[in-house]
C-alpha cells in the first residue's frame, strides 16, 4: 500500500509541473497584429506588448508634433480623455500631482484627447484644469493601433523600454495609478 501512495504522489507531482510549465513556457500569442502596414493592439491581455507609435499635434505649440517614440527612456502615462468625460476630469489632478512629484524620476504623462472640438475649446479646458503635462489631439488612426475605443478614459502605463504595463479603462483609483506608474518607471 505504501508503494501506491508513493506512485500517486509522483504521478500529482510530476502533472502539476507538467501544468506549470505549459502555463509559463508555451509561446503567447502576440498583443499586436500589422494592418495596412500600422502596428495595432489587439482586445486582451496587452502587458509586455510595444505601445504602438504615433506622431500627434501638441496644443498650444503652433503646429509642434510629439512622437512617442521620443519619450524612450522614460516611465509614460498615456491618457485617452476627452472635455465632457466626468471620470476623465476626476482624474486629471492626480495626473497633475503626479508629473510634479514624478516628473524629475523620468515619468512623462500625455494626454490624448479625442473629441470633435476645435482646438481652443481643448486648450481652455486644460489651462482651467492646471494641465502640467502635454495634451495631444487623438487621431483615429491612433485609436485604432490602441486597440479601439471602449470607454474613456483609456490609460496605458508604458515603461522606459516603450512596452505596455498595464491598460486600465474607465475611472480607477489614484492608487492604481500611482502603483502602476511605479512599475513603469522601474523598467
Amino acid at each position: 500500500m505504501n508503494r501506491n501512495i508513493v506512485f500517486i504522489l509522483v504521478v500529482i507531482v510530476g502533472i502539476t509541473g507538467l501544468l506549470f510549465a505549459g502555463k509559463y513556457l508555451a509561446p503567447r500569442p502576440s498583443a499586436t497584429v500589422k494592418i495596412d502596414g500600422e502596428q495595432r493592439l489587439m482586445a486582451g491581455n496587452l502587458r509586455g506588448a510595444i505601445a504602438p507609435n504615433f506622431e500627434l499635434k501638441v496644443v498650444d505649440t503652433r503646429g509642434k508634433t510629439m512622437k512617442l517614440s521620443d519619450l524612450r527612456g522614460k516611465g509614460v502615462i498615456l491618457d485617452f480623455w476627452a472635455t465632457y468625460c466626468e471620470p476623465c476630469k476626476i482624474e486629471m489632478p492626480w495626473f497633475v500631482d503626479l508629473q510634479k512629484k514624478y516628473g524629475p524620476q523620468g515619468l512623462q504623462i500625455v494626454g490624448v484627447d479625442y473629441e470633435d472640438v476645435d482646438e481652443k475649446t481643448v486648450s481652455d479646458f486644460t489651462k482651467k484644469m492646471g494641465i502640467n503635462y502635454p495634451i495631444v489631439i487623438g487621431t483615429d488612426k491612433v485609436i485604432e493601433s490602441y486597440g479601439g475605443m471602449q470607454g474613456l478614459p483609456m490609460t496605458f502605463f508604458i515603461d522606459r523600454s516603450g512596452k505596455i504595463i498595464d491598460r486600465q479603462l474607465g475611472l480607477i483609483s489614484e492608487s492604481v495609478i500611482e502603483d502602476n506608474n511605479k512599475k513603469s518607471l522601474q523598467g
